[in-house]
């Protein structure tokens, strides 16, 4: 009894204290750094980080190796270059457009599109990047339907849309975001720091978007080249670029979270990647400036490359201008667009307007990577093209280059078959694979998905 008393007095104060101070207590169990609502700048910035991590990570690193300007030399990039491509490799990375991309950039859309137009059209940009990103790996991929899951059982498997579909409505949503992003458009809130890649100026939004209309109309060469090619330099027109200075770029720091995906990949899976060979002999065939700012020197002290079929690991690194800690990644360039408007040209049968773009692109990518003038002997030999001698196979070599790290290339060499490359000997499939399979996750969860395993069947762009 005398214990049961004790236990009540102890009690006592604590029901008081907890009744009496309850006001000032409350809202103090709720964490300022895990909100229950997400604000736009927060959900830019996630959305931007998300489009960074696709155009500059694994599928960066994949496509690379496929068209040998990096070679897979251990682990699973051994396997990659041995085009032993799963439908489990790459999970990863098409969750991440979905579930983490296109899901934020579709609600940042609906969050502001009424209120602060210029986020919805930046949300918009990002989602056209995506889209283009799954659907140059994936061919046919969810788009109409998708996204919807938050509305019940009835949403959980979307069909698939044409990748034809796909291209006009990245087209549309490049439209839709030149529109939002009108500077005279009235906004209760504007982006500023939260935009990582153009700090919250949305003419150089708008010019990105005007590229970017241009790179996917350049997409369909294969399907109509004179119409891709006209509707391509009517965008670059309208995009207006006359430098590097609008580039969008991904940008990283050297705490760990921040790092260069690159660098990351290559400190923490050293000699997984090398240099490939196909690349440096090409680079040293024309005694290319940039030659010391892609690539180390191997142990030997010069550079070189291993072959596709080699897991040799004593060759060059990637070098420390796209491959340093803190190192900004391209995504959509001046040096891009100069390249799209030279081929444009050349298959309209406008060849001085496409050596002009040529040289130019030629000269503004040494010069941005290498921080010099272009040297003179370089410039007479690779950038003083004329009507006379500009040909395809110059225009798409100096691209392949000119983009080595990025995503683009790839799809550039499926279009055109330039540089000629030779398979890997020891390849699976007998060609360098020309789309990614559909991935496990998305086979096994959505009842209406398109599955294709055939590495060697063309996405649509492609045939």
């Amino acid at each position: 009894m005398k214990k049961i008393k004790i236990f009540l007095l102890l009690l006592l104060p604590a029901i008081a204290f907890n009744s009496g101070c309850k006001k000032y207590i409350e809202g103090f169990d709720v964490s300022p750094n895990d909100p229950l609502t997400v604000t736009p700048p927060l959900l830019l910035s996630h959305c931007q980080v998300d489009v960074m991590v696709g155009y500059t990570g694994q599928l960066a690193r994949l496509s690379s190796v496929l068209i040998q300007q990096s070679a897979g030399t251990d682990q699973q990039f051994a396997e990659y270059a041995d085009y032993i491509l799963l439908e489990g490799d790459n999970n990863n990375e098409w969750n991440s457009i979905y579930a983490t991309g296109l899901i934020s950039m579709k609600k940042l859309v609906e969050m502001t599109q009424s209120s602060s137009p210029h986020y919805a059209g930046i949300a918009k940009v990002l989602m056209a990047m995506e889209l283009g990103l799954a659907t140059d790996f994936w061919g046919d991929i969810p788009n109409r339907e998708a996204l919807g899951g938050e509305g019940g059982e009835d949403f959980f498997n979307p069909r698939f849309d044409a990748q034809q579909i796909v291209i006009q409505d990245i087209q549309a949503l490049l439209d839709d975001a030149i529109s939002d992003l009108d500077p005279g458009k009235s906004n209760v809130n504007v982006p500023g720091s939260d935009d990582f890649i153009h700090g919250g100026d949305v003419t150089k939004w708008i010019k990105t978007a005007w590229v970017l209309k241009a790179r996917y109309a350049n997409r369909l060469s294969k399907r109509n080249a004179s119409g891709s090619a006209t509707d391509a330099l009517t965008y670059l027109t309208n995009a207006g670029l006359t430098d590097a200075s609008d580039d969008a770029r991904a940008y990283f720091g050297t705490n760990g979270n921040e790092l260069n995906q690159w660098y990351a990949f290559n400190i923490s899976r050293g000699n997984y990647m090398k240099m490939g060979k196909h690349f440096i002999e090409l680079m040293k065939s024309i005694s290319d400036p940039r030659l010391p700012f892609f690539a180390t020197t191997d142990g030997s002290g010069g550079y070189s490359g291993t072959a596709a079929d080699s897991s040799n690991t004593n060759t060059s690194n990637l070098g420390t201008y796209y491959g340093s800690a803190a190192s900004s990644l391209p995504l959509v360039s001046f040096v891009e667009a100069k390249f799209i408007e030279a081929e444009a040209n050349h298959r309209l049968g406008n060849m001085q307007a496409a050596a002009d773009a040529h040289n130019a692109a030629v000269i503004a990518s040494v010069e941005q990577v290498t921080g010099a003038t272009i040297p003179a002997p370089y410039l007479a030999a690779e950038a003083s093209e004329t009507a006379a001698t500009i040909n395809l196979t110059k225009i798409m070599t100096h691209k392949y280059i000119a983009m080595f790290t990025q995503p683009e290339v790839w799809a550039d060499w499926r279009r055109t078959n330039i540089p000629a490359l030779t398979p890997n000997p020891n390849g699976v499939v007998p060609g360098i694979p020309r789309r990614l399979v559909t991935p496990e996750d998305e086979r096994v969860n959505n009842t209406n998905a398109v599955v294709v395993s055939d590495l060697l069947k063309p996405v649509w762009w492609d045939e």
